[in-house]
């Protein structure tokens, strides 16, 4: 794949995303000549202001990947489940969510005609698999510490390409994955970063995270592109 590195735009595109009586929020960036859209769909408790997910979609961008950072809930919803966490473990109801964006930026102006790919991280991980294997538009999928179990028979109908990283500390949630895996159908592969557990705090870990879900996005955007030229 390219190293060439992107230009960017000083500041992300706010974007509104319009429920039925209420919206939820982003961050659009978009460098220039970008291969594509990485819609990032957060674990439990997260936000699209997560310094780990700002710090990971930075160096997507700089690969040339266009990126959306965005709220699943809606400031009321978030406020509410900070007191009850009542939607961060709902896994249908959050992938409903990302399918919701998804179909959103397909129709968006600045990205709509790029291939889609999804960065779940924890229990978003199961909710991002559930809208791929909802939305054959998806082009690939990378989870980071995610949960795949819990998109339970949904495994088996994910057809995008998808990356499993993992902390090699994160035993149990490596264990979890290695599982999953088994299930699915779909070209499926686990990285493994050595000596980081779940949050990627260790030195370089997350970078390492940001690098190889850069490349699978690329690599998975790229064989797209190929396949519909063809």
């Amino acid at each position: 794949m390219s190293t060439t590195f992107h230009t960017l735009k000083e500041t992300p595109m706010p974007v509104r995303i319009a429920l039925d009586e209420d919206a939820l929020h982003g961050d659009l960036q978009v460098p220039e000549n970008a291969r594509g859209l990485v819609i990032f769909v957060h674990g439990s408790g997260s936000s699209r202001f997560s310094p780990r997910n700002r710090q990971v979609a930075r160096i997507l961008n700089r690969h040339g990947l266009a990126t959306l950072l965005l709220d699943l809930l809606t400031d009321e919803e978030q406020r509410i489940d900070a007191e009850t966490m009542q939607f961060r473990f709902d896994i249908p109801f959050l992938a409903a969510r990302s399918t919701l964006v998804a179909a959103w930026a397909k129709k968006h102006p600045d990205v709509g005609q790029m291939p889609i790919g999804l960065f779940g991280a924890s229990t978003g991980a199961a909710a991002a698999l559930l809208t791929a294997a909802a939305l054959r538009s998806i082009s690939a999928v990378v989870s980071r510490g995610g949960r795949p179990d819990l998109a339970a028979s949904g495994l088996m109908e994910v057809k995008a390409p998808t990356l499993l990283i993992v902390g090699g500390e994160d035993r149990t949630v490596l264990e979890v994955n290695r599982k999953a895996m088994e299930r699915m159908t779909c070209l499926t592969r686990l990285h493994v970063v050595p000596g980081a557990t779940h949050l990627f705090e260790e030195r370089g870990a997350l970078e390492e995270v940001s690098r190889t879900a850069a490349e699978w996005f690329v690599d998975a955007f790229t064989a797209k592109k190929y396949k519909a030229a063809g």
